[in-house]
């Protein structure tokens, strides 16, 4: 019996250990997660306000500079 305890408790012991290294994996994600969205929303912003002032303007292929 004392064998199937000690089992049991390694078992447990070592399902405790997955559990801790997936929560800090999980909390680490969720930081990440939003920092990246914190940066799409930005670019997002800068996108469309550069899209606003009309600065983002492709170039053409035979089209020449405004400077020409």
């Amino acid at each position: 019996m004392t064998d199937r305890t000690d089992l049991l408790e390694e078992r447990i012991a070592h399902l405790l250990r997955v559990v801790d290294d997936l929560s800090d994996t999980v909390a680490r994600q969720d930081g990440e997660i939003a920092l990246l969205t914190r940066r799409v929303a930005m670019l997002m912003e800068r996108e469309a306000t550069r899209e606003a002032e009309g600065t983002g303007g492709v170039v053409l292929g035979d089209e020449r500079p405004p400077h020409y």
